[in-house]
């Protein structure tokens, strides 16, 4: 089932997001995960809030690089965007919860990275690298069309938060100054915008099996 994605919150005014966030500055890390599942943006930004900075320190433990562990932080916090509404507070803290998807992520992110520079080639392989390469350049030039068209269909604010951070390099905090606008909004339309691209991601991957599946 796939769960809805919530649209970018509009603001009316820079005292907005500051206002909601006050309104939410005494609830506990349980209700804000309650509010999350319902779609709130600005309660998982206050809970990044709260609770990155440690997340991050985690994720660096396992990861040893600074890289890896922001995406082991943002993976793990768009998985309580996803999950929310499956939070038990009576089987742990929500700061636990949390903490325990990036924990998870971040062992997921080492795995993946030691397969990506695992066994050295061998005698065969080595001689298909011409063949290989050739074919992998197809590959990745496909790939990249595709994630050019899937952030085509994002709206506009969340798609230019991504391509600043991802393909310009800038953090966060440096969005937020750059574009005028408060942390909290920009992360929520990390948040938001990174969740929506992974599904249609997923939905042109799908159609491609489906073409190739007709067309065999």
């Amino acid at each position: 089932m796939q769960i809805a994605i919530a649209p970018v919150l509009p603001l009316r005014g820079p005292a907005r997001p500051a206002l909601m966030r006050r309104q939410l500055a005494h609830l506990s890390d349980e209700a804000l995960v309650a509010l999350v599942a319902r779609g709130d943006e600005v309660a998982l930004a206050d809970l990044y809030d709260r609770i990155g900075r440690v997340a991050y320190g985690v994720a660096f433990r396992v990861v040893r690089d600074e890289r890896l562990a922001e995406d082991a932080v943002q993976e793990a916090f768009l998985a309580v965007w996803r999950t929310a509404a499956g939070f038990v507070a009576d089987r742990a803290k929500a700061s636990t919860w949390i903490l325990t998807l990036v924990h998870r992520r971040a062992v997921d992110i080492v795995r993946r990275e030691q397969r990506r520079r695992a066994d050295p080639l061998d005698d065969e392989t080595a001689g298909s690298a011409t063949t290989g390469s050739a074919e992998e350049a197809v590959w990745l030039r496909f790939e990249r069309e595709r994630v050019q068209e899937a952030l085509r269909r994002l709206p506009d604010a969340q798609r230019e938060a991504i391509e600043l951070a991802y393909y310009g390099g800038y953090s966060q905090s440096e969005l937020a100054e750059k574009l005028g606008q408060p942390l909290g909004t920009i992360k929520s339309r990390m948040f938001a915008g990174l969740s929506r691209l992974r599904e249609l991601l997923a939905d042109s991957a799908t159609e491609e099996a489906w073409n190739r599946e007709s067309t065999s």
